[in-house]
């Protein structure tokens, strides 16, 4: 399977008066047996914070939840530091 578009985007979120400093990066990457994977990962900016995956036979339903995520994660005031859905 080929991912015809990849995504990736690296959001963050900061308020110094809060001591707040996070980050939140997706993507959508091929996997090593043809299925396609939702990758996230989490955390505080300057840590390795946290990482989650989620495979799909189908690249449609990859891009669903990506879009999915993206909205709600867009909707927290989190900023936009390289919001791209990158063609490579």
């Amino acid at each position: 399977m080929t991912i015809v578009e990849p995504y990736r985007i690296y959001i963050e979120r900061t308020d110094k008066t809060r001591n707040m400093a996070r980050f939140y990066a997706m993507s959508i990457e091929p996997t090593l047996f043809g299925e396609t994977a939702v990758t996230r990962r989490w955390g505080r900016i300057g840590s390795t914070g946290r990482e989650m995956v989620c495979h799909f036979a189908r690249e449609t339903d990859a891009v669903a939840l990506f879009l999915e995520l993206l909205q709600k994660k867009t909707s927290r005031r989190l900023q936009a530091v390289c919001l791209g859905l990158k063609r490579e």
